[in-house]
């Protein structure tokens, strides 16, 4: 099962995540087999979340992936949205033919199920790093929508789902996340 994990961080807590940022990796590293997308949002320069896409093999799993997070531990985050996710792309960030770098990132969370009869992917997949449903805990109900992508602007990027589509659209700066190579 995939699930999208996304820890909002509690303002003021850049210091702590810097200091946290080893022992975060470290438990990332745990899940490298089955992350299909990770990284920081941003305002500007400043770390507002981490997101991360993980095939895990139940809720539970998946519970326990958002919530022993170090940094969660820590107090570094304010809230958790974690959400089953389907991957209609079938691939991971690392196989985005754009690669690691160049032009703008951005997650774009489409939030209530949308007016659409279901989730298409937009035949320009070029820029589509990660795609797919928010689920309900049954996977049986979309709830939403979150994708990663690369565009030329925010909104660029929050144009891939459908205007007026959703009860509310957030779009983050989002940048490959990981260790340095």
């Amino acid at each position: 099962m995939e699930f999208f994990c996304y820890h909002r961080d509690r303002p003021a807590s850049a210091a702590l995540r810097d200091e946290l940022l080893e022992k975060h990796w470290s438990y990332m590293d745990g899940y490298a087999a089955q992350m299909i997308a990770r990284g920081p949002t941003f305002d500007a320069d400043t770390p507002t979340g981490s997101v991360h896409i993980v095939d895990l093999p139940d809720a539970a799993a998946a519970r326990a992936f958002a919530f022993d997070e170090p940094n969660y531990q820590a107090g570094v985050y304010r809230d958790v949205l974690l959400r089953r996710w389907r991957n209609m792309l079938g691939r991971t960030m690392w196989d985005f033919p754009g690669g690691r770098s160049g032009g703008n990132r951005y997650v774009v969370l489409g939030l209530g199920p949308g007016t659409d009869d279901g989730l298409v992917v937009p035949p320009d997949r070029d820029e589509l790093i990660a795609y797919g449903p928010l689920l309900s805990d049954d996977g049986a109900t979309r709830v939403g929508a979150a994708v990663l992508l690369r565009a030329p602007d925010a909104d660029a990027a929050r144009a891939v789902l459908a205007p007026g589509g959703y009860a509310d659209v957030e779009v983050h700066d989002w940048q490959f996340g990981g260790r340095p190579s």
